[in-house]
């Protein structure tokens, strides 16, 4: 902690504020470091569109980290470029909300992350094919497991999570939900993650 934050109860907050968004966004995407996180909080905390040299100024970070982290950013879909007519530099922004725009990325991450599995688990079958003997079909048993479980993973985001790219208004989203609704489907869930409990327990994960 610098030593004007120390003093300054807004230092202090702003830095409190780099910190933690740094090391959540750095915790959930890869090739994202905390610097990229708080590159976030910044152009959150911004009235306005940042330039590159001006998050690096801001954030006391060389410009060439500040770049590769942007780039980062923008791959992941959390951050966009944009120049205005006649300007000779670009700015930055975020696509969206904070933290809707995270968590809408990260939504995206994980359904990218239950495709490129599904194609590993199509692609593990038919590598297998018709082998035979205890081996072969131990492993079969396995890959089926796993087909399973991504399947109905990515059965679960088609049905409950909002499809396509970008920002998701979370809070948009859950206000329209009625509470019995709400109420009910959290003692669904605990009520069926109970049972998975109490079958692991007894008897194999898989």
């Amino acid at each position: 902690m610098s030593s004007a934050a120390k003093s300054d109860p807004i230092a202090l907050t702003r830095e409190v504020l780099l910190e933690g968004v740094g090391a959540e966004v750095a915790a959930s995407f890869p090739g994202i470091t905390r610097l990229g996180g708080q590159v976030v909080a910044a152009l959150y905390l911004a009235d306005e569109p940042r330039s590159m040299d001006e998050l690096a100024e801001e954030l006391g970070r060389s410009k060439s980290n500040v770049f590769s982290n942007l780039r980062a950013l923008e791959a992941a879909q959390i951050v966009e470029r944009r120049r205005e007519a006649g300007a000779r530099y670009d700015t930055f922004q975020l696509r969206g909300v904070y933290p809707d725009v995270v968590v809408g990325a990260y939504i995206t991450r994980l359904r990218q992350v239950v495709a490129d599995k599904r194609a590993l688990v199509a692609r593990a079958d038919a590598l297998l094919g018709d082998a035979t003997g205890p081996e072969a079909d131990g492993l079969r048993k396995r890959i089926d497991a796993l087909g399973r479980k991504y399947t109905l993973f990515g059965d679960v985001f088609d049905e409950i999570l909002p499809a396509g790219e970008g920002p998701i208004d979370l809070e948009n989203l859950i206000s329209k939900v009625p509470p019995a609704v709400l109420k009910t489907m959290a003692q669904l869930i605990r009520a069926a993650v109970d049972v998975s409990r109490r079958w692991r327990s007894g008897g194999d994960e898989n």
